[in-house]
């Protein structure tokens, strides 16, 4: 089951898909206009939105354009639905990154079926494209991406190696010596104290799950969501 946010003006239309999503055991959140919807997206970050075409403050298309600009909404799959059926606002929606697009009136079983068939994608495409995740930790390793309590972080592309290489070996102890040789290749003009401004970076830009990267006393460091013995230092 998913968690959907229906943006929607109409109050019988909102009710009856408010009762039949939740019906079918989803989550719901509920906006009549576009701008709190955009606001309940980023707040929420839902795993797909049904939007409205025509909405009493903004466009449904410019509510969709500015979550396909926003980085933390922009991978949220987007169904419109609406009265207008003519192929230009179709082939408009898909233009702009909709996934589906129903037209008003519509089958209730039918689009609870769209939308089971649009979450079933989204859990393929983010097992595909290996998202891992540990506490309050996500890493997209093929977009080079990490978000921390659903905020993303900003690294650097050797930050985010280092973090990739601790994570991989996580609960191990890795050396300063095997991080050189695994995240910078052993440069000759690279020394182990490089390593340790670089963890220290890392730590830093992790905010509240920096202590995740352990320092393990004359050996080096190894990652862990779990708390090490007395043998662990933070230098």
């Amino acid at each position: 089951m998913g968690r959907i946010l229906v943006i929607e003006d109409e109050p019988a239309l909102l009710k009856v898909l408010d009762y039949n999503l939740k019906q079918a055991g989803h989550e719901v959140f509920l906006a009549p206009r576009g701008e709190e919807g955009i606001r309940i997206a980023r707040e929420r970050h839902p795993d797909v939105i049904l939007l409205d075409m025509m909405l009493p403050d903004v466009q449904g298309t410019e509510v969709c354009r500015s979550l396909q600009m926003d980085n933390d909404t922009r991978d949220v799959p987007i169904m419109f639905v609406s009265a207008r059926g003519d192929e230009v606002d179709r082939v408009v929606a898909f233009e702009l990154g909709a996934v589906d697009y129903v037209v008003k009136p519509f089958s209730v079983r039918e689009l609870l079926l769209r939308v089971q068939a649009i979450l079933r994608r989204a859990k393929t495409k983010t097992e595909d494209r290996r998202v891992a995740e540990l506490g309050r930790l996500r890493i997209d390793e093929e977009a080079h991406r990490v978000w921390v309590d659903n905020k993303e972080v900003e690294l650097t592309l050797l930050e985010f190696k280092l973090l990739l290489s601790l994570f991989e070996n996580r609960e191990r102890v890795q050396t300063r010596s095997a991080l050189l040789d695994g995240v910078w290749g052993m440069d000759s003009s690279i020394t182990t104290r490089t390593v340790d401004t670089h963890v220290k970076r890392l730590r830093d830009k992790l905010g509240p799950v920096g202590d995740y990267v352990q320092t393990v006393r004359g050996i080096g460091y190894r990652f862990s969501e779990c708390e090490l013995s007395e043998a662990t230092g933070t230098d």
